[in-house]
């Protein structure tokens, strides 16, 4: 099993007001306080979808900021799947 402090990587789908109010900026921002990799991007029908890379206590707390967002958003859902680390280098927007 994984501890906190070895690299994980996640697929995640969030639901809810999440486009149009600063959702995927707020998350490249903390993405890059916690020293991640991966990407976030809107898609049509709505949601946001992202991949995280990164030490494993790092990715809970972006989870966890993912659960809320920005004051402007309303997250109704996240949904995390775990994957294989691809060795990511940076954040994007996508």
């Amino acid at each position: 099993m994984a501890g906190p402090h070895d690299k994980r990587a996640v697929d995640v789908r969030v639901h809810g007001d999440v486009q149009g109010v600063g959702y995927r900026f707020g998350a490249l921002r903390k993405a890059d306080e916690l020293d991640l990799a991966g990407w976030v991007r809107n898609e049509s029908d709505g949601d946001v979808t992202a991949h995280l890379e990164g030490l494993g206590h790092r990715v809970e707390s972006m989870l966890d900021w993912m659960r809320t967002g920005t004051k402007w958003s309303h997250v109704s859902r996240v949904d995390v799947e775990d994957v294989d680390v691809q060795g990511l280098e940076g954040f994007e927007l996508g």
